[in-house]
């Protein structure tokens, strides 16, 4: 036993020390990603909820959500990360970057709401999946409007 929890205690620190020597072009790119593929599947939930519900795809593209909020995509906003280019200039405004405590609320309101999303999603009832996914989506857009410029 603690020979495994040796192994996963090196294991994490030597993941960390590599993440933490990545560029900061990367990260952003990286964090674009991720967002990107987040809108996607935000897309998909939002075309079902408002045509042919399939509650095979709302599942899938709510898992694909729930997944990314619980990622610790916040370790991506690393110093050096404020200003450059992934594959587009970033989009954070220098707030996101000094206001933990706000950031720390949208975040948590997201993920909260991402979770519960999945969950909703599994029931398979259209209203309540839509009902939901607005609620995340009014996260997302709170973050986007405290710390996101040009906000499209």
């Amino acid at each position: 036993m603690k020979r495994k929890v040796a192994v996963a205690l090196a294991a994490v620190t030597l993941a960390g020390t590599a993440f933490a020597q990545a560029r900061p072009e990367n990260l952003i790119k990286w964090r674009q990603s991720g967002y990107t593929f987040m809108a996607w599947n935000m897309t998909r939930i939002k075309a079902n909820v408002e045509g042919q519900f399939n509650k095979d795809e709302v599942l899938k593209a709510a898992n694909a959500i729930q997944a990314i909020a619980n990622s610790g995509m916040g370790a991506l906003y690393a110093p050096g990360t404020d200003k450059g280019k992934g594959w587009k200039e970033t989009e954070a405004k220098p707030e996101l970057f000094t206001d933990k405590e706000g950031v720390g609320k949208v975040a948590m309101a997201f993920n909260k709401e991402a979770n519960e999303l999945a969950k909703v999603a599994a029931s398979g009832d259209a209203a309540a999946v839509k009902a939901q996914f607005n609620k995340v989506g009014e996260t997302c857009k709170s973050c986007h409007e405290k710390f996101r410029k040009d906000d499209h």
